[in-house]
């Protein structure tokens, strides 16, 4: 599912119009970013939830010639799948 077909179930699901299901996912998405870039966690029991993790600088290998080439520190975003979301899907 892409996001244009997860507006058109939203829309259909909720019953308002298609513009307004847009306005709310974007909504959502925004404000779960801007949580997650304050540092934030952000959870919704039974879904899962949103997180931060800082990933340290390392060594890597390049595939091709074998060579090391340093990798940056960076943060990434981890998803944990609530209790209800995995039974849901089993």
């Amino acid at each position: 599912m892409n996001k244009t077909q997860l507006i058109d179930a939203m829309a259909s699901d909720s019953g308002v119009s298609k513009a307004a299901a847009k306005k709310c996912l974007e909504s959502f998405l925004g404000n779960v970013e801007g949580s997650l870039k304050a540092g934030n966690r952000v959870s919704l029991v039974g879904f899962g939830s949103w997180s931060v993790n800082h990933r340290a600088a390392r060594d890597g290998r390049n595939p091709q010639t074998g060579k090391t080439i340093k990798i940056a520190a960076k943060n990434v975003v981890k998803f944990k799948a609530g209790s209800d979301l995995g039974k849901a899907v089993n």
